[in-house]
This record gives C-alpha cells, sequence and structure tokens, in this order.
C-alpha cells in the first residue's frame, strides 16, 4: 500500500482520497488548539503561503488524545485557526492517531517512520520527562506522543521524515524546500 490508498474526513463529513495530493510535498500534522505546541500554527501557514504555488499541501489532523487540548467541534477548530492564525490551509475531522480508533492513514505513517526521540533542548527534555509518566516505554514504539508530530511525504508518495513537535520548525522547512 502506499499513501494514496488512504482516506480521511474532512471538516464536513466528505471522504477526502489522499490520491489527490499526489506530485505534491505533503506534511501530514496532528494538531491541536489550546497546546504550548499551538503557535506552530504561525510557521505551518507562513510555509503553507510560502510554498502552496510549488506544490506543497498541509493535511490538518486535529486530536484530542493528547490532555485533550482540542475540544470543541470540527467547526470550532476551523474557526479557532482560522481566526487566531488566518491559516489557509483546511483542517479535517477531529480523529485519533493512536490505539484502536486511530486513522488507518497513521497506522501507515508510523509504520513508515518510527520515533527517533525529541532531539535536545528544554522542550525535548519536559517531553521526555511528561512521557516517562504517561508511557514508560514510549521510546521503543511508534506511537504518536503529542500533538504537532508531522510526517513530511515526497512527490512520488514516500515518507521521508517524521519531527517530533520539538523538533525546530525551521529544520521542517528546509526539509520541506529540499523536497520541492
Amino acid at each position: 500500500m502506499s499513501i494514496y490508498d488512504y482516506s480521511v474526513t474532512d471538516r464536513d463529513g466528505n471522504e477526502v482520497s489522499l490520491e489527490k495530493f499526489r506530485g505534491k510535498v505533503l506534511l501530514v500534522v496532528n494538531t491541536a488548539t489550546g497546546c504550548g505546541f499551538t503557535p506552530q500554527y504561525k510557521p505551518l501557514e507562513e510555509m503553507f503561503e510560502k510554498y502552496n504555488a510549488q506544490g506543497f499541501e498541509i493535511l490538518d489532523i486535529p486530536c484530542n488524545q493528547f490532555a485533550g487540548q482540542t475540544p470543541g467541534t470540527d467547526e470550532e477548530v476551523h474557526e479557532f485557526c482560522t481566526l487566531k492564525y488566518d491559516t489557509k490551509f483546511d483542517q479535517m475531522h477531529k480523529s485519533d492517531v493512536n490505539g484502536e480508533n486511530e486513522l488507518p492513514l497513521y497506522t501507515y505513517l508510523k509504520s513508515q517512520k518510527d520515533f527517533e526521540g525529541f532531539g535536545k533542548g528544554p522542550k525535548a527534555l519536559a517531553m521526555a520527562a511528561m512521557l516517562k509518566t504517561v508511557d514508560k516505554d514510549y521510546k521503543n514504539n511508534p506511537n504518536i506522543k503529542w500533538n504537532f508530530t508531522k510526517f513530511l511525504i515526497d512527490r512520488a508518495g514516500n515518507v521521508v521524515a517524521r519531527f517530533e513537535p520539538t523538533h525546530d520548525m525551521k529544520d521542517v522547512e528546509k526539509q520541506v524546500e529540499a523536497l520541492l
């Protein structure tokens, strides 16, 4: 199977085939509206505006699995994003990214790129310390660890990178730019 064999549901309840993104560079991100990483919407929107005409797309999948940081309806999430961050990329239906109800897309993404750590710095140390209390074995499983985990897919549909929320957004942008 490839990324193009999957689909997600948009906030209006319509099925969206990832085939729609064939030939594009795609960043899939599970988001939250009330998280310490929520300000990442700003650099995400900046990248979208800068590179969309070159074939860059963002697939924003709100998720409420991490400390309930995405309350509200799909429409409320969309309203928050457009009013606070002026997002132009669309948010999909709020969905699970781990567990028995996880989107099959996320099962696939996690099978392609495993967790490789949070990197260095205060945010990375804080995430590692917090996760040890939630999942003592977090380093040894591919589960999504928190909001704003990103998967980068090249124009051929290959999952080429996984970025934890602690990754520097400038590094994410450099890798996106390299694929365009």
